[in-house]
Protein backbone atom coordinates (compact mmCIF):
# COMPACT_ATOMS: atom_id res chain seq x y z
CA UNK A 1 0.00 0.00 0.00
CA UNK A 2 1.61 3.42 -0.87
CA UNK A 3 3.09 5.08 1.71
CA UNK A 4 0.50 8.32 1.83
CA UNK A 5 -2.65 6.65 1.77
CA UNK A 6 -1.45 4.01 4.42
CA UNK A 7 -0.68 6.80 6.78
CA UNK A 8 -4.54 8.47 6.01
CA UNK A 9 -6.03 4.69 6.25
CA UNK A 10 -4.16 3.94 9.65
CA UNK A 11 -4.66 7.78 11.31
CA UNK A 12 -8.10 8.44 10.14
CA UNK A 13 -10.38 6.13 12.33
CA UNK A 14 -7.85 7.04 15.42
CA UNK A 15 -8.69 10.78 14.36
CA UNK A 16 -12.11 10.38 13.79
CA UNK A 17 -12.60 8.32 16.73
CA UNK A 18 -11.13 11.65 19.21
CA UNK A 19 -13.23 13.91 17.42
CA UNK A 20 -16.44 12.00 17.24
CA UNK A 21 -15.68 11.27 20.96
CA UNK A 22 -15.53 15.52 21.56
CA UNK A 23 -18.54 15.55 19.85
CA UNK A 24 -20.59 13.68 22.40
CA UNK A 25 -19.16 15.18 24.95
CA UNK A 26 -20.28 18.73 24.04
CA UNK A 27 -23.94 17.12 24.50
CA UNK A 28 -22.55 16.99 28.33
CA UNK A 29 -22.59 21.14 28.59
CA UNK A 30 -26.70 21.07 28.59
CA UNK A 31 -25.68 20.42 32.25
CA UNK A 32 -25.34 24.29 32.85
CA UNK A 33 -28.54 25.13 31.05
CA UNK A 34 -30.92 23.55 33.80
CA UNK A 35 -30.76 26.89 36.15
CA UNK A 36 -28.59 25.79 38.45
CA UNK A 37 -25.16 27.21 39.77
CA UNK A 38 -22.26 26.18 38.49
CA UNK A 39 -21.00 24.38 41.47
CA UNK A 40 -24.75 22.69 41.54
CA UNK A 41 -24.26 21.48 37.82
CA UNK A 42 -20.95 20.34 38.05
CA UNK A 43 -21.98 16.98 38.66
CA UNK A 44 -24.47 16.57 35.90
CA UNK A 45 -21.97 17.59 33.91
CA UNK A 46 -19.25 15.14 34.97
CA UNK A 47 -21.91 12.77 34.52
CA UNK A 48 -22.74 13.30 30.95
CA UNK A 49 -19.20 13.66 30.16
CA UNK A 50 -18.79 9.30 30.78
CA UNK A 51 -20.04 8.58 27.30
CA UNK A 52 -17.02 10.52 25.63
CA UNK A 53 -14.84 8.98 28.20
CA UNK A 54 -16.06 5.71 27.32
CA UNK A 55 -15.29 6.73 23.44
CA UNK A 56 -12.26 7.55 24.18
CA UNK A 57 -11.25 4.51 26.06
CA UNK A 58 -12.35 2.93 23.11
CA UNK A 59 -9.85 5.11 20.79
CA UNK A 60 -7.06 4.21 23.56
CA UNK A 61 -7.74 0.14 22.90
CA UNK A 62 -8.19 0.56 19.37
CA UNK A 63 -4.70 1.75 18.73
CA UNK A 64 -3.24 -1.18 19.50
CA UNK A 65 -5.96 -3.52 18.81
CA UNK A 66 -8.51 -1.99 15.55
CA UNK A 67 -10.82 -5.10 15.59
CA UNK A 68 -11.98 -3.46 19.26
CA UNK A 69 -12.48 -0.73 17.37
CA UNK A 70 -14.64 -1.93 14.65
CA UNK A 71 -16.43 -4.09 16.55
CA UNK A 72 -17.36 -1.39 19.79
CA UNK A 73 -17.99 1.34 17.75
CA UNK A 74 -20.27 -0.57 15.02
CA UNK A 75 -21.93 -2.13 17.90
CA UNK A 76 -22.49 1.22 19.54
CA UNK A 77 -23.54 2.79 16.50
CA UNK A 78 -26.46 0.00 16.68
CA UNK A 79 -27.33 0.24 20.06
CA UNK A 80 -27.83 3.98 20.05
CA UNK A 81 -30.12 3.44 16.62
CA UNK A 82 -31.94 0.81 18.04
CA UNK A 83 -32.99 1.43 21.47
CA UNK A 84 -32.73 5.27 22.19
CA UNK A 85 -33.33 7.00 18.21
CA UNK A 86 -36.80 5.25 17.47
CA UNK A 87 -38.72 7.74 15.31
CA UNK A 88 -36.26 9.94 14.86
CA UNK A 89 -33.99 9.58 11.87
CA UNK A 90 -32.07 12.88 12.28
CA UNK A 91 -30.98 11.45 15.80
CA UNK A 92 -29.85 7.94 14.21
CA UNK A 93 -27.87 10.22 11.57
CA UNK A 94 -25.99 12.97 13.88
CA UNK A 95 -25.30 10.39 16.47
CA UNK A 96 -24.86 6.43 15.11
CA UNK A 97 -23.33 7.78 11.33
CA UNK A 98 -20.46 9.00 12.94
CA UNK A 99 -20.15 5.79 15.36
CA UNK A 100 -20.57 3.40 11.93
CA UNK A 101 -18.15 5.38 10.29
CA UNK A 102 -15.38 5.26 12.64
CA UNK A 103 -15.78 1.43 13.32
CA UNK A 104 -15.84 0.74 9.78
CA UNK A 105 -12.26 2.60 9.65
CA UNK A 106 -10.76 0.31 11.91
CA UNK A 107 -12.18 -2.74 10.55
CA UNK A 108 -10.63 -1.68 7.47
CA UNK A 109 -7.27 -0.45 9.03
CA UNK A 110 -7.60 -4.35 10.88
CA UNK A 111 -7.78 -6.38 8.04
CA UNK A 112 -4.74 -3.84 6.24
CA UNK A 113 -3.07 -4.24 9.22
CA UNK A 114 0.32 -6.05 7.92
CA UNK A 115 0.41 -3.67 5.01
CA UNK A 116 0.10 -0.83 7.00
CA UNK A 117 2.79 -1.03 9.75
CA UNK A 118 5.35 -2.24 6.90
CA UNK A 119 4.63 1.26 5.63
Amino acid sequence: MATTSGRVLLWSPRILGILVSVFIGMFALDAFSQGQSFFEAVPDFLVHLIPAFVLLALVGASCRWEWIGGVAFIGLAVAYAVTMARGHIDWMLVISGPLLVVGALFLWSWLHHSELRAS
